[in-house]
């Protein structure tokens, strides 16, 4: 089964973190690979900040849009990865592995299968 894996942190301890340079790169390759060679990565990728957000809403049949999220929370959605997981007890030993959930959180979500 297909799991998404959203990263979220405040933008604040997310760039703590990444000042820390090549141990938290170290960190995020590690998992990737291993990711890679077990077969489970499917794909991944990290967002821009939440200032290069656009929120768009349809009412009463106009397109409003909005700069930023969609709501204000203390942390925001910085990346996600896809993977094929033999079940969610498998998804959430690899998001023990990914370095976002030491200082954020790995939210779980299976996606909807093909058939």
């Amino acid at each position: 089964m297909k799991y998404m894996l959203l990263f979220y942190a405040s933008e604040a301890a997310a760039q703590q973190v990444q000042e820390q340079g090549q141990a938290i790169a170290a960190e995020w390759y590690a998992f990737m690979k291993e990711a890679n060679d077990a077969g489970a990565m499917i794909t991944t990728n990290g967002l821009l900040p939440t200032s290069n957000a656009t929120t768009v809403r349809i009412r009463e049949s106009k397109t409003l849009t909005t700069d930023g999220p969609f709501a204000e929370t203390h942390e925001q959605l910085g990346g996600f990865a896809i993977l094929e997981c033999a079940d969610l007890d498998d998804a959430i030993r690899w998001a023990e592995k990914i370095p976002h959930a030491r200082y954020g959180s790995v939210e779980i979500r299976p996606l909807w299968s093909e058939g």
